[in-house]
């Protein structure tokens, strides 16, 4: 036994693959693994990508990069000569010319597309692009001409390949080598009935086989079909990316498939380019295009080099643009068609089941063989001895030669858990279309699996702990703070200020930000932007309402936008309040601003030095903010004489801003739902370290014994000195991208722990990738970063990550429970068969009525017990870790415990049932009764089964059992259609009519499977490691009392 449990760990060991980036050579591993022992191929490998069709996929990819990469960086003047002469003519299509437009599809696409200046200086630069596309580059597009447009210039959708049909479905689950072997057995069986029986007795048992196959096929299509329409559902929902853009003259927001040629794109960090287009104006605009071309190297826009390609990335800076191609026109809509044929990666569990399926088919390929020849065996024997010996051969002896083949083979169809595999995306599906109605969308398969073994979350504050509706409750200015989140606030600030510094102070609120104040078509203000930028021009606004005083517009000359390595922003402008020169203004960090600054200006506007004892007074100011849990921000500015470069240092401090952002509601009770499920949970925030502390002892992440750090501490330390503080570290404030990243690297490889990471930005993408689990958040996240993620997090609120772990383990668990039901069924199945042909010569179970237990523990069994929802419970363990057995001890108590009994009883009944059960019947009707009854009572053994797998560990297997109507319409149905099979469908299942005493005893030694199920509950499971109570699915309580440790 040791040397068997060896080898079969030897050989799961090939079926061990990372839920992200697995190798090429780990899946081919698993896929040699499986071998030929696989009953239908095209359904079993429908969720498991092709590795030689990706393999095309990403050669032809690379193909149409490296095409782009010359069409774009190969500025050859031969090459230039050789287009030149062989130029083609656009001419412009009827429709276009009625409908206004004077410049063709085709040659739009091509001026961006190749990169063409010339053409463009042709076409009198992006104003006259403007002007033959019929679109003001002011007020953008008109809403009621966008249909227009779409129909001139095209749609802004790729073609994909279309839906699978049911019919497609259909015709895979008929494509099972077993069944299409018993569908064969079937019709000779028909034939030779017909010869030797006639019409109708002879084609019965043929028929009844045929019908059954029938059933199980469309059943099994039915399911498959229903889980595709769950995954296209998530697949569309994943693709919704929604652009601002300028129409009618207001700035909205549009779905990126809505967008036409003519609109005025905003594009500012983390976006992807939405279609080609052209540059109009901007700050710093830095592009990736690596996702594109394959070059690294970013790209730099500006008027001189306009040319902007949809599918890019923004790294830095701002624009409009004007959108000139989309869809299938664009390089990147024949990149999309590309690459929505490579198929998603398989999940460990996927592959972890194929190999359990993998090795109970040998043993079910074994115990089929041994059925065979043991039937044959006594058979022959037996004609040997009969009149004629083996010479003779009647049309009732090939049927029953047939038969045993065809036994042998509905073993292998039962033996062979096709469906533990398939169980795995049932689940998954189920969990991810639950997920998205609760707000969190599933981007990977691997994420819903691997999330239920998430051991620590790292988290930002803004937005996913806190409502990211932020307000300015404090400023600081002329040397006193003010509360200005009340009207009292805003009237004390008046009175300490004066003109002067108010036109400064608002100079630099409204022009030193990244957000924008809009009119909407109704003529209500609003912001569009951040949360942080809007809190701040809302603090504007109410300045000017109280004071009177209006900003004066002005030129940006230069713009360095905000992003989280340098945590400032800063800007140019002409500025009228100084006489049209440049003046520079710097927002930001407080700390970081400060340290820059050298003076401060008073409430009169004069400006004064900044000496240590008022820089002491203004960092104590920001600690005061930042302890009652305030964002802190300072603004400053500098006159930059005729420069129009931002200034290093030597900044004169305007205010100090503290920001109030609320802390969600439930997020203390979802930490502490966290900490109860054996989740650490850390914060990674860029604030200030006080309001960092604040925050996370507001929400119950930081305790007694936990460290806060900063970002700058934490990189300094060597790493023996992270070896003992990351497990202490509870708050890491003022962090950088790239400390976040650290943090999570050191955590899986130091500690061997599951991290699941949330981000919002673009520089989050590295740390989201390199997690276990990367969560972008739906509201506040780039694009970059929720393409780098695995689950988007749609209302950014961390109690819904919860859900996510909850869903998760619910589906791990809900996989072992099918597994071990199943398991149960195969042990008995194969025994009963098996030592009922060695000793009496006939298998007790027809083919029909195998096929029935097949379709009961395989796709019912699936359907009932791998889309149970979560409970609480659930949260109340410790997660399960890396490498832990799948199947548990637990489980193998409950499947041996559970199979002795049913085979002692089904044993007792193929040998002493007749006597037991007082059938008085006539010989053949006598034992068709007993067949019967053992196969009803085989039958509801496994429902009542089922039942008890719904719990593997307590005894009150009914709770919550209303809860999931999925379970309780299969179990039902499975009841009704035994009785069906039995009372109505005789002739083809070979069963009779049972009488009601009979179907009681059936019902009632079905129901002792729940009392041995509570039995064998009480049962002690060593775990392993000296703890005598095996909990669970494997998993060990939380300690928990005065002595825990």
């Amino acid at each position: 036994m040791a040397y068997l449990r060896n080898k079969s760990m030897e050989f799961l060991k090939r079926f061990e693959v990372p839920a992200k980036n697995p190798s090429e050579d780990a899946q081919r591993r698993w896929r040699e693994a499986v071998g030929t022992l696989v009953k239908n191929r095209r359904r079993r490998f429908r969720m498991v990508p092709d590795l030689d069709k990706r393999s095309q996929v990403e050669t032809q990819r690379r193909n149409i990069q490296e095409k782009l990469r010359v069409a774009l960086y190969v500025q050859k003047a031969a090459l230039q000569f050789i287009d030149a002469a062989r130029k083609t003519e656009h001419p412009l299509p009827e429709m276009a010319r009625q409908c206004g437009f004077s410049v063709s599809a085709e040659e739009l696409a091509t001026v961006v597309r190749t990169h063409d200046g010339k053409s463009l200086r042709h076409h009198r630069g992006v104003d006259g692009i403007a002007r033959k596309v019929n679109v003001s580059l002011a007020d953008g597009v008109k809403s009621d001409e966008a249909g227009v447009r779409a129909e001139v210039y095209g749609a802004n959708k790729y073609t994909e390949k279309p839906p699978r049909t049911f019919w497609m479905f259909l015709w895979d689950a008929s494509q099972d080598m077993t069944l299409l072997l018993l569908a064969f057995g079937a019709f000779i069986s028909v034939v030779i009935g017909l010869a030797t029986e006639g019409w109708p007795s002879g084609m019965y048992d043929g028929l009844g086989i045929m019908l059954t196959i029938f059933l199980v096929v469309m059943i099994t299509a039915a399911s498959d079909y229903k889980q595709s329409l769950q995954f296209r559902d998530l697949d569309r929902e994943k693709k919704k990316i929604d652009m601002q853009v300028t129409r009618d003259g207001y700035r909205q927001k549009v779905s990126i498939y809505d967008i036409v040629v003519g609109d005025i794109v905003h594009l500012s960090i983390g976006d992807q380019v939405p279609a080609d287009g052209l540059y109009i104006d901007g700050y710093s605009l830095v592009v990736d295009e690596s996702s594109l071309s394959g070059e690294s190297e970013p790209v730099h826009l500006s008027n001189a080099n306009p040319f902007l390609l949809g599918g890019t990335k923004v790294q830095d800076g701002s624009a409009r643009m004007l959108v000139t191609a989309v869809g299938m026109r664009t390089e990147w809509g024949n990149l999309m068609e590309t690459l929505s044929q490579g198929g998603e990666d398989e999940t460990p569990l996927q592959v972890k089941l194929n190999g359990v399926a993998t090795i109970i088919g040998k043993i079910g390929l074994a115990f089929a063989v041994l059925t065979f020849t043991v039937l044959m065996a006594r058979f022959l024997v037996g004609k040997a001895h009969a009149p004629g010996g083996l010479l003779r051969w009647r049309g009732a002896d090939a049927l029953s030669v047939l038969n045993f083949f065809a036994v042998a083979v509905t073993i292998v169809v039962v033996a062979v858990p096709e469906g533990l595999p398939l169980a795995v995306t049932l689940s998954l599906a189920f969990a991810m279309k639950k997920l998205m109605q609760e707000r969190a969308l599933v981007r990977h398969l691997s994420a819903c699996e691997t999330m239920g073994s998430a051991s620590c979350i790292c988290t930002d504050k803004t937005g996913t702990l806190t409502t990211n509706h932020m307000v300015v409750e404090k400023v600081w200015a002329s040397g006193a703070a003010q509360t200005v989140s009340i009207a009292k606030g805003f009237d004390e600030l008046r009175s300490s200020v004066s003109e002067n510094f108010t036109r400064v102070l608002l100079e630099g609120v409204f022009h030193c930000s990244g957000s924008e104040v809009v009119t909407s078509k109704d003529g209500r203000t609003s912001v569009m932007g951040t949360p942080t930028e809007t809190a701040i021009l809302e603090f504007g606004l109410e300045v000017e309402k109280y004071t009177k005083v209006e900003h004066a517009g002005a030129k940006k000359l230069k713009v360095e936008p905000f992003n989280s390595v340098k945590k400032t922003m800063a800007v140019v402008i002409a500025s009228p309040n100084a006489a049209g020169h440049p003046r520079a203004f710097l927002k930001g960090a407080s700390e970081v601003v400060l340290s820059r600054c050298s003076s401060v200006i008073d409430g009169t506007g004069s400006v004064e030095k900044l000496t240590d004892a008022k820089a002491k007074r203004v960092a104590s100011a920001i600690d005061a903010f930042a302890c009652e849990a305030l964002r802190t921000l300072c603004l400053a500015y500098q006159d930059v004489g005729g420069a129009s470069d931002v200034p290093g240092d030597g900044y004169t401090l305007i205010a100090v801003f503290g920001i109030k952002d609320p802390l969600r509601p439930g997020v203390r009770e979802a930490v502490k739902t966290c900490h109860d499920a054996g989740i650490n949970v850390r914060m990674v925030t860029g604030d200030n370290i006080n309001t960092a502390k604040a925050i996370a002892r507001e929400c119950g992440i930081l305790t007694d014994d936990g460290i806060a750090i900063e970002g700058p501490e934490f990189r300094a330390k060597s790493p023996n000195e992270m070896r003992e503080l990351i497990p202490k570290i509870q708050v890491m404030a003022r962090s950088l991208p790239l400390d976040k990243h650290t943090l999570v690297t050191n955590l899986r490889g130091m500690f061997n722990e599951v991290v699941a990471v949330t981000g919002d930005g673009t520089n989050d993408a590295p740390a989201l990738h390199e997690a276990d689990i990367g969560l972008a958040m739906g509201i506040a996240g780039t694009e970059v970063a929720k393409e780098n993620a695995d689950v988007i997090i749609m209302d950014d609120n961390f109690s819904t990550i919860i859900k996510v772990a909850k869903w998760g383990r619910s589906v791990y668990i809900n996989i072992q429970k099918f597994v071990q039901f199943q398991l149960t069924v195969n042990v008995v199945a194969l025994m009963v068969n098996f030592v009922s042909a060695s000793f009496t010569g006939s298998a007790p179970l027809t083919i029909v009525q195998l096929l029935w237990v097949n379709l009961i523990m395989d796709t019912l069994g699936a359907l009932a017990l791998a889309t149970e929802p979560p409970n609480d419970t659930m949260m109340q363990r410790p997660p399960v870790g890396r490498g832990d057995n799948f199947i548990t001890k637990v489980m193998w108590r409950n499947i041996v415990g559970q199979s002795i009994y049913q085979l002692a009883v089904l044993g007792v009944l193929i040998f002493k049932g007749k006597s037991l059960l007082r059938l008085n019947g006539v010989g053949d009707l006598s034992d068709t009764q007993l067949n019967t009854f053992i196969f009803n009572t085989f039958v509801f053994c496994q429902v009542f089964n089922e039942v008890n797998s719904r719990e593997m560990e307590k005894i009150n297997v009914f709770s919550g059992i209303f809860s999931s109507w999925i379970f309780s319409a299969v179990a039902g149905a499975t009841a009704a259609f035994q009785v069906i099979i039995v009372e109505l469908l005789g002739t083809f299942a070979s069963t009779v009519h049972l009488s009601g005493r009979l179907w009681l005893a059936s019902v009632l030694i079905g129901s002792v499977s729940l009392v041995i199920g509570a039995v064998l509950k009480l049962i002690p499971v060593d775990s392993g490691s000296g703890v005598s109570s095996d909990r669970h699915d494997g998993y060990q309580p939380i300690p928990t009392g005065p002595n825990a440790v």
